[in-house]
Parts: C-alpha cells; sequence; structure tokens
C-alpha cells in the first residue's frame, strides 16, 4: 500500500524558513521520481518542484526558483521540500505525490498546511 506522510508545515513570518518533509512506504522508492505540489484557496493545485528517482535533476517552478530547494535521501523514503524566503504568496496546503506507471495511479498525501504572514 502506497503511503506518503507530509510533515515540517506551520505557521512563519514573511521572509522566514520552514522544511517540508515527506516519508514514503509501499513501493520501491528509488526507481520513482516525486513532487510537491501546492493548492491555496480557492485556486488549482500546482507543481511547485520534481525531483527524479536518483535526485540528478529537479525541476521548479519560477514562482519558487531559487527559493525553494527539493532533495531527497533514498536511504530513508524521504524527500524534502527546503523553503527560504518565504512570501505571504507561499500560503497553501501543499502535497508530495508521485505517479506509478504501471499502475497508471497518481498518490498523494494527506498535506501539511504552510502559512506564511506578512
Amino acid at each position: 500500500q502506497v503511503q506518503l506522510v507530509e510533515s515540517g508545515g506551520g505557521l512563519v513570518q514573511a521572509g522566514g524558513s520552514l522544511r517540508l518533509s515527506c516519508a514514503a512506504s509501499g513501493f520501491t522508492f528509488d526507481t520513482y521520481g516525486i513532487s510537491w505540489y501546492r493548492q491555496a484557496p480557492g485556486k488549482e493545485r500546482e507543481l511547485v518542484a520534481t525531483i527524479t528517482s536518483t535526485g540528478d535533476r529537479t525541476i521548479y517552478a519560477d514562482s519558487v526558483k531559487g527559493r525553494f530547494t527539493i532533495s531527497r535521501d533514498n536511504a530513508k523514503n524521504t524527500v524534502y521540500l527546503q523553503m527560504n524566503s518565504l512570501k505571504p504568496e507561499d500560503t497553501a496546503v501543499y502535497y508530495c505525490s508521485t505517479y506509478i506507471l504501471s499502475r497508471k495511479v497518481r498518490y498523494w498525501g494527506q498535506g501539511t498546511q504552510v502559512t506564511v504572514s506578512s
């Protein structure tokens, strides 16, 4: 059973930092890319960052480039999102996700709330 469990969200002032974690289980973690998405109230869910299975490539949304860093520790089955220089517009529920091609299913965690006050 695929499980993705996010943690590390919270309330932070603008300019501050948070590190989100996504603990994965139930699949061969080191063979799948992992993504972070976010959804703000009244807005569609958007892709924030993606990391390949080996961690050798990363992709970021323009809105977070230079401020967020995605990384992974395959020994711990965990993906991280380091968020620096946070802005009020980064306020959202953050989800980690992976797509299992053999099942043609995208899996999601339960999400973690990030709130940035101005």
